[in-house]
């Protein structure tokens, strides 16, 4: 009876064998690295030929060879063989070199395939050379084909710009406070180079803030707040964008200052401060007139006391030359009193 031979046995009797023949011992080590060599291709081998076999049960056949050459470029064969089976079973036919060129691009093999998987089940046209563009792209195509099925709600203003309404004024002056709830679901044709939700929310709010500003008063829009919603989806604002907006909800509305109030009454101060400008301007000016005049009339009084003080000189003239009497002089200040006099009754200051 043969006893079975162990692995450590088989490696004792060989190297007996070996050392009991005329083996040479580089011919013995290109030995022993040759059955490493084959027991390693042994062991990708038999890795890959799971996944062959593992395809063609699927009816999605991947050569041998192909899957040996991927593991030369590094590319995952489970990522191309498991893929290409998912597409297979939904109905879809996907090359594997299609797949492998997508992934060595940069794509996101497995994100594609479950896009179009789900696109094709909702009846969506996409192709895949349309799919791995937008993933390129940088592109969720995934969540588009989502939101193309199930729309989603896009708050207008977005929360995380730190905004809790979009703030407008009527033509009566008066605030009033808005949000709105914006459904969009994706344009697929448009997704490549179409715009992205930040410009939908800015043309939203730009279109709530004229609607607003063109109503006369603020009671108009408090009464019919679809107005708001019809004028603004009636501009056609996804023009351009990735998405198709389905309908415009206002969702809340209220009433915050009065803001023409505000910029009358600061108005009117900006004219009060003015006018009080001009008035000091004005006071400034008579102060400096009146400095002027008091100056002149100094001036001219000085030239009074002068011409008076050559009237003695003038008088002792005339008393030398006999032009001026004796009696003359008597009149002249007689006539000078009674003047003092009328001037002291009828209350002017008169002069010493």
């Amino acid at each position: 009876m043969l006893e079975p031979i162990f692995a450590s046995d088989a490696g004792t009797l060989f190297l007996a064998q070996a050392q009991s023949s005329s083996w040479s011992p580089i011919l013995i080590g290109v030995t022993i690295v040759g059955i490493i060599v084959v027991l390693v291709l042994g062991a990708i081998l038999l890795k890959d030929l799971g996944l062959w076999f593992q395809a063609w049960l699927s009816g999605a056949s991947v050569g041998l060879v192909q899957l040996i050459a991927m593991r030369l470029r590094k590319v995952p064969p489970s990522v191309i063989v498991l893929n290409r089976i998912s597409a297979k079973k939904a109905g879809l036919e996907v090359p594997s070199d299609l797949l492998e060129a997508h992934y060595l691009a940069g794509g996101n093999v497995g994100r594609v395939i479950r896009a179009m998987i789900a696109a094709d089940k909702a009846k969506i046209d996409l192709p895949w050379e349309k799919s791995t563009a937008i993933d390129l792209a940088g592109r969720d195509i995934l969540d588009a084909v989502k939101t193309s099925v199930d729309p989603k709600v896009i708050d207008c203003p977005s929360p995380s710009s730190g905004k809790s309404t979009i703030d407008a004024v009527s033509q009566d002056g008066i605030q009033l406070k808005a949000k709105a709830r914006v459904t969009v679901r994706t344009n697929i044709a448009r997704l490549v180079g179409g715009a992205t939700e930040e410009t939908i929310i800015a043309r939203v709010g730009e279109g709530i803030i004229s609607t607003i500003g063109s109503a006369k008063t603020h009671k108009e829009v408090l009464e019919n707040p679809d107005r708001i919603s019809k004028t603004v989806l009636a501009k056609g604002l996804d023009a351009g964008t990735a998405f198709e907006i389905l309908s415009i909800d206002i969702a809340d509305v209220d009433v915050g200052e009065n803001i023409g109030a505000q910029l009358q009454k600061n108005q009117a101060e900006a004219d009060t401060k003015t006018a009080q400008a001009r008035a000091e301007q004005r006071r400034a000016l008579a102060i400096a007139q009146e400095a002027e005049f008091q100056a002149e009339a100094q001036k001219n009084r000085a030239l009074v006391v002068l011409a008076e003080s050559e009237i003695p000189k003038a008088m002792a003239d005339a008393f030398r030359s006999g032009n001026l009497g004796l009696m003359d002089y008597y009149r002249m200040k007689n006539i000078v009193a009674d003047t003092k006099m009328r001037e002291t009754i009828g209350g002017e200051p008169g002069r010493t």
